[in-house]
Parts: C-alpha cells; sequence; structure tokens
C-alpha cells in the first residue's frame, strides 16, 4: 500500500514524498480513511509508529476547504507538552506546505499579546496545551464554537499529568456536532470513560496490544551491586556496545544535571534535558543531539513521551523508572519505525519491585546480565576528589556511622516515590522564532 491508495489529495502526497516517505505505517494506514471520511476515531499505538501523521496528513485535507474567522479556529490539537505541541507544529509545517493553512501554537512561555494577535486574524490549525488554552478562554479571548476537528493526543500522558478534567471542560465548550480522534499509547479505564462521553460511534484502530514493548528492541536488566557503581558500569557500557546515538534516562532532574556533568568530564559527548531548563534550551539541545553535535542526551521523563528523535540506536535507564508505563515510553525512544535498537536498565536490589511491575505489565521476563567489572579506582578516586576541591577536603573522608551510612542508601519505594518532571506551563522564557503563532503552513 501506498500513500496515493489512502484518498489524499496530489498536493499532500508530493508533500509526503518529498519529506522522503513512500509507504505508511500500519497506524497511518488504518487511521487515514476514517478520519477522511470524517469519522470518530480511537487510535492506540505505541510511540515511533507514525501517529502524528495519522492526523496531521487527513487534517490538511479536511481544513483545506473552509475559512477561517476571527477568534474561532477550525480545528484544536490537544497536547500534554510544550515539545509535542511543537512538534505536531512542524509536522503541519512540513506536511502542509503545498496548502495554505493558517496556524497558532498556545503553549506557555509565548508572548500572550501575540497569540491573541494570531487568533484575531482567524486560525484553521489550533494546537495547544490545555493550561495556556483554558486560560485564554476564561479571559473571553477565544471561542470553541466553530471548532468541527478535535485532536485529543497523548491521552493517557494527559491522565498522569493531571489534565483530564480541563479536556472535559473544553470538550463541552465545543459543537456537539463535531468530528472527535483521540490517541493514546494505553487504554486506561478514565480513557476509555473519556472516549465513551464525548466520542460518536468512533472506529477504534490499534496496531500493537496496549503496553507492550517494541518486539524490535533487545532488552536487558544490568545488574549492578549497588547505586555507587552505576556511573562505572554505564561508561563501561556506553564505550563496549557501539553506541551510535543515546538516550539516558533518569528519575530525577538533579541526577540528570550530576550524570552529564560526569560524563563531559570522562570525554563523553553528552547533554541534557529537564524540566528546570527554559524551552529554548530545551530546543535547542534537542537540536544539537538531532544534528549530531552531541550522540548521548540524559534526560528525565518531561523527554519519555512522544519526541519523535530518528535513529537512536541506545535506550539506558540510568534508574528504573518509578511507574512501569514510563518504561514503555522511555524505550520506545529506539526501535522505532521499523528500525531495530537496545535498551540496557541499571538495576540493584532495591529495584526488584519496580522491575516485577514491568515486567507485569510488558508480560515478559527482562533478560539479566552482570554489570561487569567497574572502571578503574584511580578514576573513581580522581572525580570524586574534583567533588571535593582543595586543602583539607582532598583527603579521604571520615568513615560514616552504619545508621549515616544506612540513611544514606535508603531510596523510596518504586511506586511511592514522586516523578520529578509533572506539569510545567509556566516558564516566562522566550521561544525560538518557528514557535512563533500565526504563521502559514
Amino acid at each position: 500500500m501506498t500513500f496515493a491508495d489512502l484518498g489524499l489529495s496530489d498536493e499532500l502526497l508530493r508533500a509526503v514524498t518529498e519529506a522522503g516517505y513512500s509507504e505508511p505505517t500500519p497506524i497511518q494506514a488504518q487511521a487515514i480513511p476514517p478520519v477522511l471520511m470524517m469519522r470518530d476515531l480511537i487510535g492506540i499505538a505505541q510511540t515511533g509508529t507514525g501517529k502524528t501523521a495519522s492526523f496531521v496528513l487527513p487534517m490538511i485535507d479536511i481544513l483545506a476547504h473552509g475559512r477561517s474567522r476571527a477568534r474561532m479556529p477550525r480545528s484544536l490539537i490537544l497536547e500534554p507538552t510544550r515539545e509535542l505541541a511543537a512538534q505536531v507544529a512542524e509536522n503541519f509545517e512540513k506536511y502542509g506546505k503545498y496548502h495554505k493553512l493558517s496556524m497558532a501554537l498556545l503553549i506557555g512561555g509565548v508572548n500572550m499579546g501575540d497569540q491573541v494577535a494570531a487568533l484575531e486574524k482567524g486560525v484553521d490549525v489550533l494546537i495547544a496545551t490545555p493550561g495556556r488554552l483554558m486560560d485564554l478562554f476564561q479571559r473571553g479571548k477565544i471561542l470553541l464554537t466553530g471548532c468541527g476537528l478535535l485532536v485529543i493526543d497523548e491521552a493517557d500522558r494527559m491522565l498522569d499529568m493531571g489534565f483530564i478534567p480541563d479536556i472535559e471542560e473544553i470538550c463541552t465548550k465545543l459543537p456537539r456536532d463535531r468530528q472527535t480522534l483521540l490517541f493514546s499509547a494505553t487504554m486506561p479505564a478514565p480513557i476509555k470513560k473519556l472516549a465513551d462521553k464525548f466520542l460518536s460511534n468512533p472506529k477504534q484502530v490499534e496496531v500493537a496490544r496496549p503496553a507492550t514493548a517494541n518486539a524490535s528492541i533487545d532488552q536487558k536488566l544490568v545488574e549492578v551491586a549497588s547505586a555507587r557503581n552505576k556511573r562505572e558500569v554505564l561508561r563501561g557500557l556506553l564505550r563496549s556496545e557501539s553506541v551510535n546515538t543515546a538516550i539516558i534516562f533518569c528519575n530525577r532532574k538533579t541526577t540528570v544535571r550530576e550524570l552529564t556533568t560526569s560524563l563531559q568530564r570522562h570525554g563523553f559527548a553528552a547533554s541534557q534535558i529537564h524540566g528546570d531548563m527554559e524551552q529554548p534550551e530545551r530546543l535547542r539541545e534537542l537540536d544539537r543531539f538531532k544534528s549530531g553535535d552531541i550522540n548521548i542526551l540524559v534526560a528525565s521523563d518531561v523527554a519519555a513521551r512522544g519526541l519523535d528523535i530518528k535513529g537512536v540506536s541506545h535506550v539506558f535507564n540510568f534508574d528504573v523508572p518509578w511507574h512501569p508505563d514510563d518504561y514503555i515510553h522511555r524505550i520506545g525512544r529506539t526501535g522505532r519505525a521499523g528500525a531495530t535498537g537496545s535498551a540496557f536498565s541499571l538495576v540493584t536490589a532495591e529495584d526488584s519491585e519496580a522491575v516485577e511491575a514491568i515486567e507485569k505489565l510488558t508480560g515478559m521476563t527482562i533478560a539479566r546480565i552482570g554489570g561487569g567489572k567497574a572502571e578503574a579506582k584511580p578514576e573513581r578516586e580522581a572525580e570524586t576528589r574534583q567533588k571535593r576541591g582543595r586543602g583539607s577536603r582532598d583527603k579521604a573522608p571520615a568513615p560514616q556511622s552504619a545508621t549515616a551510612s544506612a540513611k544514606g542508601q535508603r531510596r523510596e519505594a518504586p511506586r511511592q516515590a514522586p516523578p520529578d518532571d509533572g506539569p510545567d506551563e509556566g516558564w516566562n522564557g522566550p521561544v525560538p522564532d518557528f514557535l512563533g503563532v500565526g504563521f502559514s503552513v
């Protein structure tokens, strides 16, 4: 099957071809025809399956006919994070190059006056995070009564971030006679309830069993004696596994920063992305990773879902994720679009509960391997001395008491520890020009 078999316009087919694609992925092949037929749709697909294009492409052809009006967007796409919203905007820009559609991006960090000005001109496509959209709606700056097409993307991520009440309220502001598309990697009960309430006789498309890991990813658990050995073991893996590009996930932002510094000190071309960074800085580091300026990206879970980065050969879980669903989305950064990939998770005895939850969710036993020998002790001591500084602090530290040592090693139970990166729409930094609002695609 080719894209020409799906009923897309010649202009759109030309843009798809120029983007380098000839055959649709399974989710695209199954979702695009019913969307073009104006059916409501539930799409259940893992990340890396081409999900975004499965709604962007038909939307471009649907919106080719009609005219936008001031403050009344013709279509609305809800995304849980600014990064995902920007990624969808890039897709519209790439595939809509031969259509004259206007688009606005409503995300935190963009001057609200500029956003209001774009909405006043009228937009065909509004891509928004729920928080900023509700803010503008409550200020009376936007009307949703003319919105005939709604996309709720990454619905399970919306649930994790607490956005479902906002989405329900947004849905009540839209016309009842509309087309609604809902996409999610998994289908927990609250998402099914949302779909039952706001979708009308939807076509359901599923390209993989929910909560399963991509079969093209070689998964390994690397058993590490203690948390102290993780950095040495990780460096050994990075040097022995023919790593082309890698994303390393940590549970805490502080760990992301410390590990990045350590890797850079040991000669690795590494950088970081986490929730404390302003949006332009995050995007700059992602661009460096995509362009090959760096080949290792250390990340918190703010980057775990939805970001489409091609050619990632390896994923490393420096920390086992607290929530098993996050494991699926983390390792999904590799093995995308039919490629193969490798995922290594560094585990200690304290991670047994979290590992058990992951294996229960995925329905598979992940192979265990030993962490191998740690790197030479002098190298680690050199790193420790750099941290301690000069003078008497260069001397070996006094032995800790058994109580203090145990306290330093204790870790919260996997299911009780809170995620480090939650919703973060409140930052006020500028964004790059391409993330502006109201540009044509």
